[in-house]
């Protein structure tokens, strides 16, 4: 196992909406990679610069999510639209996957901005074993 992962955390989504778009406090970056672009293109039958903008400084991302009012352009009535080939970033939300380089390790860590953590079913080793695995897939 190349990660960490915290223990004894609960999480299920409520479809707030809040993860998809600006609060009072934080602007929101959803960042996309080069391939979650195409796939979205191909899927919507949008130019992809009809839904997003260049992210510079990002690496591996390189585009960021167009918004309307704050809110993803994918966003209807708090409901991804693209929800089957939705990035990377809003698959893993509410946690984030860091590199430790001195310790030589992947750490997940949750955001307290989520309103639902610690709320629903306990997650377990294979919850983040899935989400690991995805970003091994998606980022190599």
């Amino acid at each position: 196992m190349n990660y960490i992962y915290p223990a004894n955390v609960c999480f299920e989504c409520n479809n707030c909406g809040l993860c998809c778009g600006d609060t009072e406090n934080k602007r929101r970056h959803i960042l996309l990679l080069k391939s979650e672009v195409e796939e979205i293109s191909i899927v919507t039958g949008q130019r992809i610069e009809e839904f997003t903008i260049d992210s510079v400084g990002t690496t591996p991302y390189v585009y960021e999510m167009k918004k309307l009012e704050g809110k993803c352009v994918f966003l209807r009535d708090n409901l991804c639209s693209i929800y089957a080939v939705r990035p990377l970033i809003c698959q893993f939300y509410p946690f984030e996957l860091k590199y430790e380089a001195d310790r030589k390790i992947h750490v997940f860590s949750d955001t307290s901005e989520c309103p639902m953590i610690g709320w629903g079913k306990k997650l377990t080793k294979e919850n983040f074993e899935a989400l690991y695995t995805l970003a091994q897939q998606r980022l190599l």
